[in-house]
């Protein structure tokens, strides 16, 4: 299976929703609880989740396995999620490369290509000889789903997939760290060189989160929050305890990017150095070891800020 070393929200916030030469949605005008970071929205068009393969993929029928698909997040096997972004790699899936160019609605045909779910086509994001990324449709419930690639009346092979309620998904970084955003210093990425504090209010990028209220219709890219429609049934544990759901300010889509779902978490006092973190949902846990970048306030070496 081929893997560009690219980060997935990277490719994800191209892939979801610009416009060449603009750049992405920047959520003004939204609660700033709910704002999306400039600095995300600022991403260049140049930005793309797989490699271009140069070259017809001439009379072959697309190939791939079960194995190939995976979420776009972290690439991950599944089970996926109504509404998760996923990842098909694999050989003659295209003949050329093209991205979704943003607007309300995603297509469901790209370069000639579609990908039919269950014998319908589905929403595309990007599409090239190596790799096809599709939005599984928001409105399928769990079961088994069927998966097909079709080219110019070329017909891959039918993969079957399960589908779950959900299947949380974070963004991580090279160090295995969450990609999170920390409200308190202005959407700083929250990293290894510049953790959060204990206390400071911190934005998680995931997929797989499922339904919300409202639940987007399959291909729409939501212009507004949506909440999770069952939000009991998400936890959020640091070393293996879950936080009080209090502290979970907000779980749901991320406006502007279809297939994109954000946590806005207020880290409590005595959140430990660099904890793990799992998100769980709907009996489904994200993958162990992925870590929260944080420094209690007894540690932190940074300097003051000026009163």
């Amino acid at each position: 299976m081929f893997q560009e070393n690219r980060t997935g929200l990277e490719a994800l916030i191209y892939l979801v929703n610009c416009v060449s030469p603009s750049y992405a949605y920047a959520g003004m005008g939204l609660p700033v609880r709910w704002r999306r970071s400039a600095r995300l929205a600022a991403m260049p068009c140049a930005v793309v989740l797989a490699a271009f393969w140069p070259g017809a993929a001439g009379a072959q029928a697309p190939s791939y396995a079960a194995a190939d698909f995976v979420n776009a997040s972290n690439y991950t096997t599944g089970p996926f999620a109504p509404n998760s972004v996923v990842s098909l790699f694999g050989t003659n899936l295209a003949f050329g490369t093209a991205a979704a160019n943003g607007g309300a609605q995603l297509p469901t045909s790209l370069a000639n290509i579609s990908v039919q779910v269950s014998n319908a086509a589905v929403p595309l994001l990007y599409v090239s000889p190596g790799q096809v990324n599709f939005l599984i449709p928001s409105s399928l419930i769990d079961g088994t789903i069927t998966v097909q690639v079709e080219r110019q009346g070329l017909i891959g092979p039918t993969v079957t997939l399960t589908l779950v309620d959900a299947a949380p998904a974070p963004f991580t970084d090279a160090q295995n760290f969450v990609l999170a955003e920390d409200w308190n210093r202005n959407y700083a990425l929250a990293n290894a060189a510049n953790p959060a504090r204990p206390g400071d209010t911190v934005v998680l990028y995931l997929t797989g989160l499922g339904h919300t209220l409202p639940n987007p219709n399959p291909g729409e890219v939501p212009a507004t929050p949506a909440p999770l429609a069952n939000p009991a049934e998400l936890s959020v544990l640091l070393n293996g305890t879950a936080v009080n759901p209090t502290y979970i300010l907000y779980a749901g889509l991320t406006p502007g990017f279809a297939g994109l779902y954000q946590i806005n978490l207020m880290l409590p006092m005595n959140t430990p150095v660099n904890p793990e973190i799992r998100i769980s949902m709907a009996g489904q846990t994200s993958p162990a070891g992925v870590l929260l970048a944080v420094q209690p306030l007894q540690l932190d070496a940074r300097p003051a800020r000026n009163q």
